[in-house]
């Protein structure tokens, strides 16, 4: 089985379709979402759409929440300006994450760890804190001693071992911050419920970069001229309302 892990979309249509177009050359059609569908970029209305027309299994990122009335900073205003009262009660009732088994695994899939959509782990964060990742925390649905973790938030691509379980994180398709390429994931499994074992694949992808500026460039947005730059440099910018430190 055939797996794509995305994450961190962030409203980049140009991206998402690039992604949409070698998923389908590759043949998978299992596809899984990690949240952050929405945020930051020009297009949330046409990405959501797009997930909802293709994604397998979705769960909820920090920005989907903000945007769903989690947060009321400009960034989360304009966004949700441009969707229906529908797309806002999708975003706001995802799930917080997945856990299945694979190759005799309990993989658990979330959006930014295992404490809160808003708690980020980070590849140097502490490794006490990184095997609490994967435990179990009820509250959130998280019910089972995880094997595997995958998850997305810092839009960096990366696999570590904790204590000899896999930490991996999917990168971002529409915003990531360790290079200008979009990034997903694909994991195989074996076909055969019995087998063991998994193979993972990070994907990197150019897209239609110009389109993308574009569109943001005449989309009214907030902090425009912060999310062009990263889409530029695969740096993260800040985001303060000028003149407001």
């Amino acid at each position: 089985m055939k797996l794509a892990v995305l994450a961190d979309l962030h409203a980049n249509l140009e991206a998402t379709l690039s992604v949409h177009v070698d998923l389908e050359r590759r043949g998978i059609s299992e596809i899984w979402v990690l949240g952050d569908l929405v945020g930051k970029g020009p297009r949330p209305r046409e990405v959501l759409s797009w997930v909802q027309a293709h994604a397998t299994r979705v769960v909820q990122g920090n920005w989907d929440a903000r945007v769903a009335g989690a947060s009321h900073r400009p960034q989360d205003l304009w966004p949700r300006s441009l969707l229906s009262a529908g797309d806002l009660r999708y975003l706001a009732e995802l799930p917080y994450g997945i856990e299945e088994t694979f190759a005799r695994q309990v993989w658990r899939f979330v959006h930014a760890g295992s404490r809160g959509v808003f708690h980020r782990l980070y590849p140097h964060s502490s490794l006490q804190e990184q095997v609490a990742a994967f435990e179990p925390n009820p509250a959130l649905g998280l019910h089972e001693q995880a094997d595997a973790l995958v998850y997305a938030d810092i839009h960096e691509a990366l696999m570590l071992d904790v204590e000899g379980l896999p930490l991996i994180n999917c990168g971002s398709v529409g915003n990531p911050l360790d290079s200008t390429l979009s990034c997903y994931l694909i994991l195989d499994f074996p076909d055969d419920q019995g087998g063991v074992g998994y193979s993972a694949q990070f994907v990197r992808l150019p897209y239609n970069r110009a389109a993308e500026v574009t569109a943001a460039e005449g989309s009214g947005m907030p902090f425009t001229r912060e999310y062009i730059t990263e889409l530029l440099t695969g740096a993260y910018q800040r985001r303060r309302v000028r003149g407001v430190e």
